[in-house]
């Protein structure tokens, strides 16, 4: 008999052998669309959100569900106002920050009865009892502290200020209110029934390594280490090319790093082994949205040959799907993780050299 999605997700958390590569979706804006409701009032409904997600597990059966409301979150909880959109994700459309002074105002929702946070929790909850602890459930504790950071003050004056000296004790105290947010988000989603929590971090697409190290890496280990405290498993997602900064996403002490296929496949497997376990490297915005069934599968394949040899990763795209890609497209990649990312006992390939 095979492994469960669950068991097999936490073989490779647990730099185990599983029987084949796990697959994980970010997937919330394909969910909302297979719903074929208004996205911004699923993504405001817990029950929506979990009859989204369990339409698409029941599809395509893969084995983490990554599940959110887009980026905005804790921005909506803490203050900010946010523009939901019939077929388009959320995004702030009135940071609550409107002068440094108003950094020492801001304070720390309860999650479980703040909107939409709760809403949220309603989701995880449900996803937790309709998958029978058979699935890994991702409760997405949002933006890090440095893009929550810029959604409630705004990006170009958070890094603004983050280059003015005179500004550098409020921008810490931000970032500070920022984390502790993410950890309290976090661990209510642990609460609800989640396995592990995840968090989207600013990387060297937007900052330097210096400034990660000094502004972002402090709030990323905090959020792994409370992760750890109660049981779940940190996920540390960021966006672009980071094969430079990989040593530093390393160093935050995540389980998973979630990443884009921008990020060298070889540099990332050879940095990554043995230290942390890799979500994603598929390309969600080119050949899973436009690619045919052979650029699909050729892709596929490309990625597992590489990421896949001695266990520590799970396939799945690297950022979030677009609503309208083809479901067969989806179904092809859980035919090659099926297939062509099975294991020898030793964590080499079966089908593949």
């Amino acid at each position: 008999m095979g492994m469960t999605s669950l068991e097999r997700t936490l073989c490779v958390l647990d730099h185990r052998i599983p029987d084949r590569v796990p697959v994980a979706l970010h997937n919330f804006l394909m969910a909302c669309q297979m719903r074929g409701a208004d996205f911004g009032e699923t993504l405001q409904s817990g029950e929506a959100l979990a009859e989204a997600q369990l339409m698409a597990w029941r599809e395509f059966g893969h084995d983490v569900i990554m599940h959110e409301n887009g980026v905005c979150a804790e921005a909506q909880a803490m203050g900010c106002g946010i523009r939901y959109q019939p077929a388009s994700p959320p995004h702030v459309d009135d940071p609550v920050i409107k002068s440094p002074a108003d950094i020492e105002k801001l304070s720390i929702p309860d999650p479980e009865s703040t909107f939409p946070l709760n809403e949220m929790l309603r989701a995880t909850r449900i996803l937790a009892e309709e998958t029978r602890g058979q699935v890994f459930v991702i409760g997405r504790a949002d933006q890090g502290p440095m893009a929550l950071a810029a959604a409630l003050w705004g990006p170009e004056n958070l890094l603004t200020a983050a280059g003015d000296p005179e500004l550098r004790p409020q921008v810490l105290m931000l970032l500070k209110k920022c984390s502790q947010m993410n950890i309290a988000f976090g661990e209510a989603q642990r609460r609800a029934g989640a396995h592990g929590s995840s968090i989207g971090v600013y990387g060297s697409s937007l900052i330097s390594r210096h400034m990660y190290s000094e502004l972002e890496l402090p709030g990323d280990t905090a959020f792994c280490a409370a992760m750890r405290r109660i049981g779940a498993r940190s996920f540390v997602h960021s966006c672009g090319n980071e094969t430079d900064l990989l040593p530093n996403l390393i160093s935050c002490g995540a389980d998973c790093l979630e990443l884009d296929p921008a990020t060298d496949p070889n540099a990332c497997k050879r940095a990554t082994q043995g230290q942390t376990s890799v979500l994603g490297m598929l390309d969600p915005h080119g050949v899973l949205w436009r690619g045919d069934p052979h650029e699909v599968k050729e892709h596929t394949l490309a990625i597992i040959r590489v990421m896949a040899p001695g266990g520590g990763f799970l396939i799945g795209p690297g950022c979030a799907l677009a609503a309208d890609i083809r479901p067969e497209t989806i179904h092809l990649v859980l035919e090659c993780a099926k297939t062509l990312g099975a294991y020898r006992p030793d964590g080499t390939l079966a089908c593949v050299n």
